[in-house]
């Protein structure tokens, strides 16, 4: 099969951790062939096709040079036999139009995943409100007053804006309130810009687990990634610590109930993120901790995800 990779720039994978990169690997060594392009390298013209200059890559096995260009071409992107959309967020504009050309791709016969209508429709720190039963006292608003309530009410909390990764942009504000509103000014800008408010879960000092969800299954273990030092932030960009764990009963529970469901929507591959007991985030656009997960544990990710990839191009 020809597989078409649309993900960040190719010089920038950090080969070492990039989740892109071992599916790229165990695509090729199927004997698949892998090609990879840009958001903006897509390109549509009224009355053709949606275009892509691509790359044909050899992945050479070394992990610094590790890809070798064998050829770049002008594809249009149903002539692929999968389409995986791996850019990673912020989910701004730019990433909404590249989900409709590619919503357009299907319309002409391309395999996409996961399904761009879909990631449109679940972006990352909204598609959880869907499933209240599952996460702690939550808000989305760009009332500055609605958040100061919320804090009056939760005294400890979390804000964190909609379109941030990684960890960018986090802030907790504790009882005393302090700079509660220096802190709404720079997220909210005068009203301009929606916030996702939390209530601090202590459970963090165990973990962000990051829970991976492949073809409406969990895989048998997560990555927790802890806080360091006095640090509130467990994301692996804002230097957590990894550590690969099975999943715990109520873990496997909340990927088990909602699997199925984001998988009949088009998520082939889902990362919830998990703590304690909380759902706080549910990432469709390009989950990762593949690595990690297979070098601490030796189940072997990326084998699962191109099992269920190649699955769903036969079924689709």
């Amino acid at each position: 099969m020809q597989f078409l990779f649309v993900a960040d720039p190719l010089h920038t994978f950090n080969t070492k951790k990039d989740t892109t990169f071992v599916m790229m690997r165990e695509a090729q060594r199927r004997g698949h062939t892998v090609f990879a392009t840009e958001p903006k390298d897509i390109s549509w013209e009224v009355g053709g096709r949606v275009m892509a200059s691509v790359r044909k890559l050899r992945l050479t096995g070394d992990l610094k040079d590790w890809y070798e260009e064998i050829a770049v071409e002008q594809e249009a992107l149903a002539s692929f036999d999968a389409v995986l959309m791996r850019k990673d967020p912020p989910f701004d504009s730019e990433f909404f139009y590249a989900t409709h050309m590619l919503s357009q791709a299907e319309r002409e016969g391309a395999k996409v995943f996961n399904k761009p209508a879909a990631l449109r429709d679940h972006p990352e720190k909204m598609a959880v409100m869907e499933f209240p039963e599952l996460l702690g006292p939550t808000l989305i608003t760009r009332n500055p007053q609605d958040i100061r309530a919320f804090h009056a009410q939760h005294q400890d909390i979390i804000l964190k804006p909609l379109d941030g990764m990684g960890g960018m942009g986090i802030f907790r504000v504790g009882a005393d309130g302090m700079n509660l509103g220096s802190i709404i000014e720079t997220l909210n800008q005068n009203g301009a810009t929606s916030v996702m408010v939390q209530k601090f879960l202590p459970a963090i000092a165990q973990g962000d687990k990051r829970v991976l969800i492949i073809g409406g299954k969990p895989v048998p273990f997560c990555l927790a990634r802890i806080p360091q030092g006095n640090e509130v932030r467990g994301n692996l960009a804002a230097g957590g610590k990894g550590v690969a764990q099975p999943l715990n009963d109520a873990d496997r529970a909340m990927a088990e109930k909602l699997g199925p469901v984001l998988l009949q929507r088009g998520l082939l591959l889902v990362g919830l993120d998990v703590i304690g007991d909380k759902i706080t985030e549910i990432n469709g656009p390009s989950p990762t901790c593949f690595q990690e997960i297979q070098q601490q544990t030796g189940c072997d990710v990326p084998a699962l995800f191109i099992d269920a990839l190649e699955q769903a191009v036969q079924q689709a």
